[in-house]
């Protein structure tokens, strides 16, 4: 699947939820985020100004939202389920704003509000919203990588 082909699929996905069904769930804020991130993640990675260390981090975080093996099945919980992936794509983001320029984050970023304050924003709520179990194994890999 193409990369811009995905991205519309899950944001139309996304707010056909947040719609819907979503409309009263805490963390519709959160899952609306997803299809920018996964967008934000491939626009970074093609930046020349980002180092490949973190190109690695980004990768992983990327290849987690294609992948069918995930921790929060979307396909058994709808879109709720992306809050794992959007965890691990902010945890990868977070580990880049101490040592890359935020202008570069900021600039690739498609959504409404800004990036660098949703980052703090999910890195604080991440135990809450995928469990701290969870949270700590997706620290740990991104980390080790």
């Amino acid at each position: 699947m193409q990369t811009e082909d995905f991205y519309k699929t899950l944001r139309k996905k996304v707010q056909d939820w947040a719609a819907g069904e979503g409309k009263s769930s805490k963390w519709v804020e959160y899952v609306l985020l997803a299809p920018d991130l996964f967008y934000l993640l491939c626009k970074l990675m093609f930046d020349s100004r980002v180092s490949s260390s973190h190109k690695a981090k980004l990768g992983l975080a990327l290849a987690y939202y294609v992948s069918p093996v995930d921790l929060i099945p979307e396909a058994l919980i709808g879109p709720l389920g992306y809050l794992d992936d959007i965890a691990v794509s902010a945890y990868a983001l977070n580990l880049m704003m101490n040592t890359v320029d935020p202008a570069i984050i900021k600039e690739s970023w498609p959504g409404e509000g800004d990036i660098l304050e949703w980052v703090k924003k999910i890195v604080a709520q991440a135990n809450e919203m995928v469990g701290s179990g969870l949270w700590n194994r997706i620290k740990q890999n991104l980390e080790a990588k």
